[in-house]
């Protein structure tokens, strides 16, 4: 009796949401699409949340505490390392490489770290600030939401995570992808376009004719100078300017 009603729990874990969530469920349509790191200390939610990612075609890391999750993102520096591993042995025993991820699930109360804090650190980062962090929570709490919002968040869902909230993230994600690759395409052309003004520019600068000063500078002057005022006709007399006219009688 005690075994089957474990099984038919663990029956309903897998069908929830009307999806099989079994691990084999989707093994074969798993596509390394958006990369999301998901944040939960429950391990029935992180399996629920991680499950629903795949299907939804997400490649998905899933760890157990914000402190991991800072070392897997390589934000963590040494004495924040050292103050983690008492609460994290296992974090503390693995050597990660920096992971790229393209979206950032939490959950807002953890031990150690909240999603809030993690929230934080991650707007604080230079490098992954720009991506975006949702916030999961299972109480529905205004001035949470409100705070987490005006911190960064992207958005908050309350527990238990539904495979249409999973895929309103993946839409936007879709959706923000093809924003991005727009403005660099605009980008790319705003480049290009510039580079073709300045080079019909500079074209126009070597094949112009030469200006008016510098044809005055390479030919002789046209402008007719003034007489000289030394003349080699003898000048006229005063007497001759000025006496009357004689008729001839």
């Amino acid at each position: 009796m005690g075994s089957s009603s474990i099984a038919s729990n663990r029956w309903m874990f897998e069908k929830m949401d009307g999806f099989d969530l079994s691990p084999n469920s989707n093994s074969d349509n798993e596509e390394e699409g958006v990369h999301v790191l998901a944040v939960d200390d429950s391990l029935a939610d992180r399996k629920v949340i991680e499950r629903l990612l795949k299907i939804s075609s997400c490649k998905v890391t899933a760890v157990d505490s914000g402190w991991r999750a800072l070392k897997l993102l390589g934000l963590l520096d040494d004495e924040e390392d050292k103050s983690s591993s008492s609460s994290s042995a296992s974090s503390s025993s693995a050597g990660f490489d920096v992971l790229k991820v393209d979206l950032i699930m939490t959950d807002y109360c953890m031990p150690g770290m909240t999603g809030y804090e993690l929230l934080k650190k991650i707007k604080e980062s230079t490098t992954f600030r720009e991506i975006p962090v949702v916030i999961m929570s299972s109480e529905n709490v205004m001035a949470r939401i409100d705070r987490c919002l005006e911190e960064g968040a992207e958005d908050f869902i309350v527990k238990p995570v539904k495979l249409s909230d999973v895929k309103r993230i993946r839409d936007y994600m879709a959706s923000r992808e093809v924003r991005s690759l727009q403005n660099q395409e605009e980008r790319s052309r705003s480049n290009i376009n510039k580079r073709k003004l300045q080079e019909s520019f500079d074209l126009s600068l070597s094949s112009s004719p030469p200006s008016i000063s510098t044809y005055q500078s390479r030919s002789p002057s046209l402008t007719p100078s003034p007489p000289s005022l030394s003349s080699s006709s003898p000048p006229c007399s005063p007497s001759s300017l000025d006496s009357p006219t004689r008729r001839l009688k």
